[in-house]
C-alpha cells in the first residue's frame, strides 16, 4: 500500500480526501477504520452536543468522542444546509463525503460539492428498507438475512445508485443490539474496500430496482407495547427487535415490564395468551395467541435494571396461570 507522510502522519494515497459524517454508535467503527488506515480525513461532521441523562448535561456524540481522541477536526452545525455551514464544507475541497448515520437531511448543493459524491452507508440490502430503522424493521419481519449497502446519495430517500452491498445471515433469536453491532463493522469494511474501488475507477453504480422498494419508517412508541395475542414467533421478534433498547414491554399487576432474550420454545398447549405456563433454565415460558410458548430471558420491572428472569422471580413470583397484560 502506497503512503506518503503529511505532518508526520501517514497518509493512504489510495483512499480520497474526505469529509466524515456520523453522530452515533454505528458510524464509530467506520470512523475508526478509515482513520487507522491513515484515509486523509479533512474533518469530521456531527450533530451538536446534546443533554442527556436526568441531569440534562450536555453530551458529545460518540463520533466526536472518537474525533478528539484522534485529533480529528470536529464541526458541529445545527443545520447542513445553512449558507454559512455549507460554505465551510465547500472549503475543505474533499473529493468525497462519507455519509453514516449522520442525522440530517443533506441538501443538493452539499451533494454537489464532491467530484466523487457523498458516499453512505446503510443496514439493508437496497431497495429493501430504505429509511431510517432498517435494522429494527427486518427484525421485525421476521428476515433471516440482511447486509449492509454502500450507496451514493441523491435527493431521494435512500433512493441513490448502489456501490456495493454484502449480505449476512441472522442468528434466529439475534437482538437488535447484537446485529447492529454486526453490521456496524461489516459497514466500515465494506467502506473501506469501497472507497479505493470507487476513486480507481474500478467500481460502477447500478441504479436500484424499483420492484423491490420497501420501507423502514421510525420506530413509533406504541410499536414497543407487546401483544400476546400475536404468534409466538412475532412476540420473540418484537422482543427482539427492540432488545437492548428501547425494550418491548407488558403490564404485569398494573406495572411496566420490559422483556428481552426471548425465543422460542417447543412447549405447546391450552391456556390464555400472556399466560406464564412454567419457568426454565433460559427463562420464563409464556403462552402466545397460537398456542405456541416462547422463553424470556431477562425482565425488567419499571424503576429497576434488568435481571434474568431467575432473579427477578426470587423476588417477584410469576407463579404459573399468572397473566401479562
Amino acid at each position: 500500500m502506497e503512503k506518503k507522510t503529511e505532518g508526520g502522519k501517514g497518509i493512504d494515497s489510495e483512499l480520497p480526501s474526505m469529509i466524515f459524517m456520523g453522530t452515533p454508535d454505528f458510524a464509530v467503527p467506520a470512523l475508526r477504520k478509515l482513520a487507522s488506515a491513515g484515509a486523509p480525513i479533512l474533518m469530521v461532521v456531527t450533530q451538536p452536543d446534546r443533554p442527556k441523562g436526568r441531569g440534562k448535561k450536555l453530551t458529545p456524540s460518540p463520533v466526536k468522542v472518537l474525533a478528539e481522541q484522534l485529533s480529528l477536526p470536529v464541526y458541529q452545525p445545527e443545520r447542513v444546509r445553512e449558507a454559512g455551514a455549507l460554505e465551510r464544507l465547500r472549503s475543505c475541497k474533499a473529493e468525497c463525503a462519507v455519509v453514516v448515520a449522520y442525522g440530517q437531511i443533506l441538501p443538493q448543493a452539499f451533494l454537489d460539492a464532491y467530484p466523487l459524491g457523498a458516499l453512505n452507508v446503510h443496514a439493508s440490502l437496497l431497495p429493501r428498507y430504505r429509511g431510517a430503522a432498517p435494522i429494527q424493521r427486518s427484525l421485525l419481519a421476521g428476515d433471516t438475512s440482511t447486509g449492509v449497502s454502500i450507496m451514493l446519495l441523491d435527493a431521494g430517500m435512500d433512493t441513490g445508485p448502489v456501490l456495493a452491498m454484502r449480505e449476512i445471515p441472522m442468528g434466529e433469536d439475534e437482538t437488535f443490539g447484537a446485529l447492529h453491532g454486526r453490521l456496524a463493522e461489516l459497514g466500515a469494511e465494506l467502506l473501506f474496500e469501497t472507497l479505493k474501488g470507487w476513486r480507481a475507477g474500478r467500481i460502477h453504480p447500478v441504479a436500484q430496482e424499483e420492484s423491490g422498494v420497501t420501507y423502514a419508517p421510525p420506530l413509533r412508541k406504541e410499536e414497543l407495547r407487546l401483544n400476546w395475542h400475536l404468534s409466538a414467533r412475532q412476540i420473540v421478534n418484537t422482543i427482539r427487535a427492540f432488545d437492548p433498547v428501547p425494550g418491548a414491554f407488558g403490564f404485569f399487576g398494573g406495572k411496566r415490564v420490559k422483556c428481552f432474550s426471548a425465543s422460542l420454545s417447543h412447549w405447546k398447549g391450552e391456556g390464555e395468551a400472556g399466560e406464564v405456563v412454567g419457568h426454565s433454565e433460559t427463562g420464563l415460558v409464556v403462552l402466545a395467541g397460537d398456542r405456541q410458548a416462547f422463553r424470556v430471558g431477562e425482565l425488567q420491572l419499571e424503576g429497576q435494571r434488568r435481571l434474568t428472569a431467575a432473579e427477578l422471580l426470587r423476588g417477584h413470583p410469576l407463579p404459573p396461570g399468572s397473566r401479562l397484560e
